[in-house]
This record gives structure tokens, C-alpha cells and sequence, in this order.
């Protein structure tokens, strides 16, 4: 019985820091990454388990910067919606809240965008959304 006590104490701990991973303090939800391999990359990052209705996206990014040019969002309903973000965004930093269209269902984003710096690390991009 004990064990059971214990390892049922263990799965809770760790499902909660598994949870406290996928959203931050003011309410951004973590939809997925990817990192940018060359000049012009291109990458499609499906939010799987966090498929829901988002009223805002924003970009996190990691190691180097990225210079953007647009992310298509696609829709549960089959629509897409692209977003101009056509910005240099810097290791550590973060991109305004962008608002988008409606309420709907965000199932996928295509991200369109390259190094800043051709020499530089390898970036990495993280998409959040907010509800």
C-alpha cells in the first residue's frame, strides 16, 4: 500500500512539472518549435495535444536571431490566415502579442523565415499562444 501511496505521490509531481512546461505565468500556452537550418528556411509545426482556440501568437526566440517573414496559421475549419510579421527578432527575445482572426481552432503553423546572421548559431523558434 505504501508503494502505491508513493508512487502515485511521484506521477503527480511529475505530470505537474510536465504541465508547467506547456504554459508560462501569464497564460501563454506552448504550441511547438523548430529551428532554422539556412538562409531561407521553411518549417510546419503541428500543435497536436494544444490544438485549441488561441486569440493571439507569439514568437520566442532562442541561441541567435531570426530574421521573419511571414507564418501561416491554419485553421481546424480548413482556412488560413497569414501573418507579415517581417521582423528581426533577437536571441532572447520575444514578439509582440500577434492577434488573430476570429475564433477558431489553430491546428497548424507554417513558419517562413532565415538566420539573421548567416554565421551564427543555430536558432530555435518557439510558438506560444494565448487564449
Amino acid at each position: 500500500m505504501k508503494k502505491i501511496v508513493v508512487s502515485l505521490f511521484a506521477l503527480t509531481i511529475l505530470l505537474s512539472l510536465t504541465l508547467a512546461v506547456h504554459a508560462d505565468d501569464d497564460g501563454w500556452i506552448f504550441l511547438g518549435s523548430a529551428h532554422v537550418d539556412g538562409q531561407h528556411d521553411h518549417d510546419n509545426i503541428s500543435v497536436g495535444e494544444h490544438a485549441g482556440r488561441y486569440r493571439f501568437l507569439q514568437v520566442r526566440v532562442v541561441k541567435a536571431p531570426i530574421e521573419f517573414d511571414h507564418i501561416v496559421v491554419h485553421y481546424g475549419n480548413g482556412e488560413a490566415q497569414t501573418l507579415d510579421v517581417r521582423d528581426v527578432i533577437r536571441a532572447g527575445e520575444r514578439s509582440r502579442a500577434i492577434p488573430l482572426d476570429g475564433d477558431r481552432v489553430v491546428q497548424s503553423l507554417e513558419l517562413w523565415y532565415s538566420k539573421a546572421r548567416p554565421n551564427s548559431r543555430r536558432p530555435q523558434v518557439n510558438l506560444w499562444g494565448q487564449r
